[in-house]
């Protein structure tokens, strides 16, 4: 199973734990390429059967050596796939893991006083502190203008490859600091959080929706694009992939 360093570095998993259902982890151990940001962002992290060794060409160290380096707490031996259809049955859930507190009943108090992801602003504690620049491979052929709300470097590593210059900005920006850069496009970020709660995001995209600059978004900043338009945002009870929805288009009506 590989992936899952991406994963643990993904800003979008920032103050969660993250259950895998892949059963063996850490098998090809870690590398210095395939982080998404400059850390590791998950709360807790659980598997069924961690790797004793990781092997690989590509690997530097070990995957429970780097959580322990990063002060991350994980959990081993659970049956992860009954845990899953647990969790999709009866939504996401507050949780905790310890290997101090002992006392289940302590836990349980600390754990009911946590907060919850609703209403959580989370973007400041994830975006970039400052400016960065990621120059497209090759012929350029268009600018973007990234708001940080969580990103990934496979994004604008994904947008140079097709000839795209990104000025990634931090989530504190002004809408002048996004436009200022002459961009052909804006683009919001994915991230972590409750869009109901980023305001400075919305108005900055109907400030760009206004001046009728292209604006795209991915995950989080789609949902922000939503908002900016009027709609509402709410947690679906089920995880929604694209693979499983349905996408409709008219006329004629056709599914894929």
């Amino acid at each position: 199973m590989t992936g899952y360093q991406e994963t643990l570095t993904d800003p979008s998993y920032h103050r969660q734990v993250v259950v895998q259902t892949a059963p063996h982890i850490g098998n090809t151990g870690v590398n210095g390429e395939d982080d998404e940001s400059v850390r590791i962002w998950v709360a807790g992290y659980v598997v069924r059967d961690p790797a004793r060794v990781g092997s690989n060409w590509r690997a530097t160290g070990g995957l429970e050596e780097r959580l322990a380096a990063e002060g991350i707490v994980g959990i081993s031996g659970v049956d992860t796939r009954a845990l899953t259809r647990h969790l999709r049955e009866r939504g996401a859930m507050r949780v905790g893991v310890s290997s101090v507190d002992t006392d289940p009943a302590a836990l349980r108090e600390r754990v009911l006083a946590s907060p919850e992801m609703v209403g959580a602003d989370l973007s400041a504690e994830v975006t970039t502190p400052e400016p960065y620049t990621v120059k497209a491979d090759g012929e350029h052929r268009y600018t973007v203008a990234a708001l940080d709300l969580g990103i990934k470097r496979n994004v604008p590593r994904r947008l140079a490859a097709r000839g795209v210059t990104t000025h990634v900005l931090p989530a504190t920006s002004t809408v002048d600091d996004l436009l200022g850069l002459g961009a052909d496009a804006v683009f919001f970020s994915p991230g972590p959080g409750d869009p109901a709660t980023a305001d400075h995001a919305v108005g900055l995209a109907r400030e760009v929706l206004r001046r009728r600059v292209p604006l795209f978004g991915i995950c989080f900043g789609s949902q922000i694009l939503g908002r900016a338009l009027g709609f509402g945002t709410y947690k679906l009870r089920y995880g929604h992939r694209a693979s499983t929805s349905r996408c409709s288009t008219a006329p004629p009506a056709r599914s894929r």
